[in-house]
């Protein structure tokens, strides 16, 4: 029986782009919540919780993009150029946050470090909402006409696409606040909680407001969902309810485990961010139902912008050996680095 090889890639990128998103999210919205630290030394503790592993989580989103162009280059040649302008803003976001995480610590002068904390705060603000551009520009769809991008420059730019970048922002929120929950104690662990709750509400009215919206942004989605204007089709809505269901669990119970007493036999302090991941599960479970089969919404399926074959086979060694290894070493560094951070834990020149 031949592989469906075109398939096989697909569940290759959408786990390389979930790994990216569940992983450089937590240390994205980190970067953000620095802007409520209360001094140097409590930014520092922060920051210090994402220095062994930030870099490496970027790892995935390299995967995601090259495999997106060795194994679709269709679908890379129309969404590229489709996306230039936030994809060139995300990047640099990046780099100059990356430029800033080392600068920070060497700054004398307080002016100086405070341009390298903005700096920091900034780039991974920016980065977060590029993202959420980007994908909202995707979920409603690219003008395509003879197999190229026949858009302009700024199509991605639409109240819609701008709903779903606050909400990846604040979805990056309640990562980096669990992460925090995770990672640090007394004072900042209870206000990391505080953090989390806040932004798992706002988690919650985002995805619902996403969710709607995408609903009327093609006709063909809410067909695959079962809705239209004047009914719901249960036959086609209760086999994909699951999605949306498991998210709602994961909100209650993440909300239930955030406002229990933490004097009085509080849940454990990785639970939280395993539920915040379990909640950005369901939503991109939710968005790859809405879109499935296509790769360039709702233009090319996979198999129409997949490469040939013996190419996919080829590149499927690679993959199989490599893919491992990553999850592999990932997992070491996470556990080598596993526990809470201290006062005075971090960089040191």
């Amino acid at each position: 029986m031949a592989l469906d090889l075109p398939l096989i890639w697909g569940f290759v990128l959408a786990i390389g782009v979930m790994m990216y998103v569940l992983l450089d999210g937590f240390d994205l919205g980190v970067g953000m919540l620095t802007f409520l630290a209360r001094s140097d030394e409590e930014r520092n503790m922060m920051t210090a919780t994402i220095e062994p592993v930030w870099d490496g989580n970027e790892t995935w989103l390299i995967i995601g993009g090259g495999g997106l162009f060795a194994a679709f280059p269709l679908a890379y040649a129309i969404i590229m150029p489709a996306f230039y302008l936030p994809v060139l803003i995300m990047l640099a976001a990046l780099i100059f946050r990356g430029v800033a995480f080392e600068f920070r610590h060497k700054a004398v002068r307080p002016n100086t470090r405070r341009f390298w904390n903005g700096a920091f705060l900034g780039g991974s603000a920016t980065a977060a909402f590029s993202q959420g551009l980007m994908l909202g520009g995707m979920i409603q769809g690219i003008n395509v006409e003879g197999g190229a991008f026949a858009g302009g420059a700024f199509d991605w730019l639409t109240p819609f696409s701008v709903l779903v970048g606050l909400a990846v922002v604040i979805g990056y929120l309640m990562l980096g606040a669990c992460w925090l929950v995770l990672k640090t104690e007394d004072d900042l662990f209870l206000r990391a909680r505080n953090w989390a709750r806040l932004s798992l509400a706002g988690v919650a009215i985002s995805f619902l407001a996403v969710s709607l919206a995408t609903l009327a942004i093609d006709p063909s989605v809410g067909e695959r969902w079962g809705f239209s204007m004047t009914h719901i089709d249960f036959a086609k809505l209760l086999p994909l309810s699951p999605a949306p269901l498991a998210g709602m669990f994961f909100c209650a119970w993440l909300w239930r485990d955030l406002s229990m007493n933490p004097g009085t036999g509080r849940a454990p302090d990785w639970r939280p961010y395993l539920l915040a991941a379990g909640i950005f599960l369901s939503g991109y479970v939710g968005i790859g139902l809405s879109l499935y089969p296509y790769i360039v919404p709702f233009e090319y399926t996979l198999w129409e912008a997949a490469a040939r074959d013996n190419a996919l086979a080829f590149m499927l060694v690679g993959a199989a050996i490599m893919l491992p290894i990553i999850l592999l070493y990932t997992a070491f560094v996470y556990r080598l680095f596993w526990g809470k951070v201290k006062p005075g834990d971090g960089y040191h020149a």
